[in-house]
């Protein structure tokens, strides 16, 4: 890659890693003002509530990133096991832990991440391994899959934000959700 190519490589991954950090507090702007009933309302069975997003978000990031990132940089080549975030989240109880210590944690723990990341050399960032059910990943790689992951949650609490919306403006003027 030439001198100009790779300028733009960097600005992209700095870009990218500006991004991962910045997810937390997306998370705590969006769910401003949230009671903690809220933050734990599941619209249904099969749905993560508010709070269940965090606590995985901070799971993963904490047994599954951190994990990862270390293993890549300290093994040559290794296995990296899936993260089975609906057995955890079904052992751990998500909604009847704190919202604030899980929104905190899983901040603090992608910050550690994101200054990982950014101290690394380009040829650190090219260190791999094999992700079980992926494949070969590179940690520039995981850096994307974290930001793909952050906005899949991203968007489930923005779409859990606005049925809580709904659901007070129709109880606010009388009409009763089915």
């Amino acid at each position: 890659m030439n001198e100009e190519g790779q300028s733009a490589a960097d600005s992209n991954f700095a870009a990218l890693l500006e991004i991962l950090d910045g997810a937390p507090g997306k998370l705590a702007r969006l769910t401003e003002g949230l009671s903690t009933a809220e933050l734990r309302w599941k619209n249904s069975e099969d749905e993560f509530s508010t709070l269940e997003n965090f606590c995985h978000l901070r799971d993963l990031e904490l047994d599954g990133y951190t994990r990862r990132i270390n293993q890549i940089l300290t093994e040559s080549d290794p296995l990296l096991a899936d993260f089975d975030g609906a057995r955890v989240a079904a052992e751990s109880n998500y909604n009847n832990q704190q919202p604030q210590v899980a929104l905190q944690t899983f901040q603090t723990a992608r910050r550690e991440n994101v200054g990982m990341l950014r101290s690394l050399t380009e040829e650190q960032l090219e260190r791999g391994g094999t992700l079980e059910g992926v494949g070969k990943v590179t940690l520039k790689r995981l850096a994307v899959m974290m930001r793909e992951h952050d906005e899949g949650h991203l968007e489930d609490v923005r779409v859990l934000r606005q049925r809580l919306e709904r659901q007070r403006s129709q109880t606010s003027i009388g009409i009763v959700r089915p």
